[in-house]
């Protein structure tokens, strides 16, 4: 076998125990990606050897090793921290298309604090400045995350006192939930003058490889430009837009 050939069966094998970790012995693998036993034994054995696969005692089957998870932790922690380069080329395109301007929030656990931001020709004043923490209740990338979060998530978020900012805010807990329901439904959250007046936005999640929401995209603009219409034209397009950052953090839709 060629070292070519064999580096690819190699990583084949690797891709099989993916994405559940299931164990699995010779022959298991052997049948489920037609190569021989022979061949199979040995190059479980060489990835045992570095570290990506382990070996049951018990069972004599495999899983993946220390090696594949610290390669995982790597690749993860990258992604964490180049959201924003890998987002950024994702706005600028955006803003160029809608002349709006487009934000990105980031989930902190407890607020979302403003990323990054590509401004449109309007200038509107949107949240103060890059680094700002966002109020969960009143900004639509929040609304949006906390929407897709679990129910432990919100339940703690809503325990919390909330500041009306405008007269449109939304300060009602229950209001709050029925407004969560209703982003799920249309994987698109709306912010009406609720942060500011005159303004309006619409967020939608960016997922990590867990399926966790982890930040949104939010289009920001004057009240005559942000429709509050979930099929419109903009919408689809910041929907179209977090989707393939999402798909550039490993996000399986």
């Amino acid at each position: 076998m060629s070292t070519h050939r064999a580096v690819e069966k190699a990583l084949d094998i690797l891709l099989a125990f993916t994405p559940n970790n299931k164990e699995l012995g010779t022959i298991d693998v052997s049948k489920l990606m037609g190569f021989h036993q022979s061949t199979v034994s040995r190059l479980l054995h060489v990835l045992a050897d570095k570290g990506f696969l382990r070996q049951n005692p018990g069972t004599r089957k495999f899983q993946l090793g220390p090696a594949a998870m610290h390669i995982g932790l790597a690749v993860k922690k990258s992604l964490q921290a180049n959201l924003v380069p890998i987002a950024k080329p994702y706005m600028e395109a955006l803003r160029e298309d809608l002349n709006e301007t487009i934000a990105l929030e980031i989930f902190s656990g407890t607020n979302t604090v403003l990323a990054h931001l590509e401004k449109g020709s309007a200038r509107i004043n949107l949240a103060g400045n890059i680094g700002d923490i966002l109020e969960v209740h009143a900004a639509a990338g929040a609304k949006a995350i906390l929407a897709f979060s679990t129910n432990d998530v919100r339940a703690r978020i809503l325990k919390g006192t909330f500041v009306r900012l405008t007269p449109n805010t939304i300060v009602d807990p229950k209001q709050l939930q029925k407004q969560f329901l209703e982003i799920r439904q249309q994987g698109i959250s709306f912010e009406n003058e609720e942060h500011d007046i005159g303004t309006r936005a619409m967020g939608t999640p960016i997922f990590n490889h867990d399926g966790k929401p982890i930040a949104a995209l939010v289009v920001a603009g004057s009240v005559q430009n942000i429709s509050l219409q979930s099929d419109s034209p903009m919408a689809i397009q910041l929907k179209e837009t977090a989707a393939k950052i999402s798909q550039e953090l490993y996000h399986v839709l």
